[in-house]
């Protein structure tokens, strides 16, 4: 029974190390940006050039990923009090995911190492084998209809509507379209299926040795 338990609260910390560190890469992949920049046509859009544009960005993601950054201010893009309050959330958010990143490493690679020890890699097999297929469900729902499961996102992680932006008041809306979170998603979720797939066949080709 203990070690049930164990192997349940060590695959755990497994899948969420996945998630947290593919939303760690996901969220400072910078040329994701500056090529959706072009793809979006987002200078024209706003009417700054690409490198004003990118500058911009990198001060955002500067506030949003250090605890000691306390104020954002974005030179080419003001922000109302409703704007800078939910990128406060996101801020909270982005450092949740830095603190679960950093437990579910530790934890894994005890977990991890405590398998080894105990040649049993084999119960990594099943449940990574059905964990394959939750990333692929997922692509099929972020490329049918965006548009809900965007709107559903911000309804679970947010319990207001700040993340409801109007451009005359928060112009960064207008540098950070739909699509651009969309080609996120997709990023992000093509990283978990990549991880999750390497973690079954690590099991995989470890499992009786």
């Amino acid at each position: 029974m203990k070690t049930k338990a164990i192997d349940f609260a060590g695959i755990a910390m497994i899948f969420l190390w996945i998630v947290s560190f593919s939303v760690m890469v996901t969220i400072n992949f910078t040329p994701l940006y500056a090529f959706d920049v072009d793809f979006f046509n987002i200078p024209e859009r706003v009417g700054l050039s690409k490198p004003v544009i990118m500058e911009n960005y990198h001060i955002l993601l500067d506030y949003l990923n250090k605890p000691w950054v306390s104020e954002l201010s974005m030179p080419n893009f003001p922000s109302s009090k409703s704007g800078l309050f939910h990128f406060y959330e996101v801020k909270r958010l982005f450092l949740l995911d830095y603190g679960i990143l950093l437990v579910t490493t530790v934890a894994s690679f005890f977990y991890l190492r405590f398998l080894k020890q105990t040649k049993r890699n084999w119960v990594l097999l099943r449940p990574f084998m059905w964990g394959i297929f939750a990333p692929l469900v997922i692509l099929f729902l972020i490329a049918a209809n965006f548009d809900q499961l965007f709107v559903l996102f911000h309804q679970v992680f947010f319990n207001n509507d700040a993340w409801i932006f109007n451009p005359s008041t928060d112009p960064i809306i207008m540098a950070l379209p739909e699509g651009f979170f969309m080609h996120c998603f997709i990023l992000a979720f093509v990283l978990i299926e990549l991880l999750i797939t390497g973690v079954y066949f690590y099991a995989k080709k470890t499992a009786f040795k």
